[in-house]
């Protein structure tokens, strides 16, 4: 992710992509959430409707005690929710879904991903607002979406992993069943609901009205697998599991380097392995004369891609002889100089700290005098002045002038709500 580009004098008076546009948002955990805030990142006003009676899940990942910034909300939740603002409604008060209507009357979008019929049996479902504000785009993202055998599934992401059949797309022939750590489904789902978002504003430009969006986080899975499902398509067969092997490229895979010394308690283990790819026969030639053109390297067995698949492990054996000998940035430095695709493998840590990849965060201060790092929008956008990064807003904090500025809502009745119990 790349921060925005400066912004030109025109660009700074059009503003950002989305401004103007209102987004309230029935998200949580990371799906919804994620969507809404790359709709906050494009400039749209983005209400998120909170209740101190549920937990924020937004994350696992939370603060140890050496940490010194926000624990009202998760890390996670902090950086997913950035840019945000938030309205505390009792949504178990009649009084609280009227608030929640009147909001969503003055909405043009509505993003939820909450479990199908949570919302309708609130009020607050697409058929019911619709005819108050025909202008509505409405979006659910569901696990299995709101129609069909398996619209009442409950879904998380390692069991949309298992079903949309990813896991079985990873890891080796004969090992168990491999999962991708980060959240996949999530985040896919919430870059399709939004994209889904800006195609429906598109539409409502030129037909005057909005839309109803249901979007399946199993299918956005599923649509990811790409050439594996084709193939398992066209074939009639399941495709192989190759690990980090490739049917288009040998010898590929990750190869151990030499150990690193002097990495910091608690940084991760001392050792280092480079991710090699050698894609074609001029690739290969390359990478033998690197390796000083041992006599293994003109076997006329490995002159063929074929032929080096078939002898992959023997490969495998030759060039980790070398990589054990040299630092992980050498083996890259040597094999990119001669035109082999290589990179050093590195922790994630190592992504943060270093220098050179600092344009891929935005520095946040949040709270003032505790500096943070976020994630952003990974592009930049000519002719646009994006929005810089902003906190996550505090439970509530933004109650009583949402209310005021959506909905009309006198200090007064607001003040009525309140002691009502609807706004909490």
């Amino acid at each position: 992710m790349v921060q925005g580009a400066p912004a030109t004098a025109g660009a700074a008076a059009a503003g950002p992509p989305l401004a103007g546009v209102r987004v309230l948002a029935f998200t949580h955990v990371l799906a919804g959430p994620f969507c809404a805030r790359l709709l906050a990142d494009l400039g749209a006003d983005v209400v998120m409707v909170e209740t101190r009676g549920r937990q924020d899940r937004t994350g696992a990942t939370r603060a140890d005690s050496t940490y010194q910034g926000r624990r009202d909300r998760t890390l996670s939740g902090l950086n997913t929710n950035r840019g945000k603002r938030s309205a505390a409604i009792n949504l178990k008060t009649p009084a609280g879904r009227e608030v929640a209507v009147r909001l969503a009357m003055a909405a043009d979008v509505l993003v939820e991903n909450f479990s199908a019929g949570v919302l309708a049996r609130l009020g607050l479902g697409y058929g019911q607002l619709q005819p108050l504000n025909p202008r509505l785009i409405y979006v659910s993202m569901s696990g299995y979406g709101h129609d069909g055998p398996r619209r009442a599934w409950t879904s998380m992401n390692l069991n949309l992993q298992a079903y949309s059949g990813l896991m079985l797309a990873t890891g080796r022939e004969g090992e168990p069943p491999t999962t991708i750590s980060n959240s996949w489904n999530d985040y896919l789902g919430g870059l399709h609901a939004c994209f889904a978002v800006l195609d429906a504003l598109a539409a409502r430009v030129r037909t005057g009205t909005g839309c109803q969006l249901d979007l399946s986080q199993f299918e956005c899975g599923v649509a990811a697998l790409g050439p594996l499902l084709l193939a398992a398509s066209a074939r009639g067969v399941v495709p192989p599991r190759h690990s980090n092997r490739s049917p288009l490229a040998a010898p590929q895979g990750v190869y151990r380097c030499a150990d690193r010394a002097g990495v910091p308690p608690g940084r991760g283990k001392a050792d280092a392995w480079c991710a090699i790819s050698v894609q074609d026969d001029a690739q290969w030639r390359a990478l033998v004369r690197v390796l000083g053109d041992p006599p293994w390297g003109h076997d006329p067995r490995f002159g063929s891609l074929a032929g080096r698949q078939r002898h992959h492990d023997e490969l495998d054996a030759h060039l980790s002889a070398w990589t054990r000998e040299l630092a992980a940035p050498e083996v890259e430095r040597r094999l990119q100089a001669a035109g082999v695709p290589a990179r050093r493998m590195r922790r994630i840590d190592e992504v943060v700290d270093e220098p050179t990849g600092a344009p891929v965060f935005q520095a946040l201060e949040d709270p003032p005098g505790w500096q943070m790092l976020v994630t952003g929008l990974p592009f930049r956008f000519e002719g646009a002045a994006l929005v810089p990064p902003k906190p996550a807003p505090r439970l509530g904090e933004h109650t009583r002038e949402v209310l005021a500025e959506w909905a009309g809502y006198s200090a007064a009745a607001i003040a009525t709500l309140e002691a009502q119990g609807a706004l909490t």
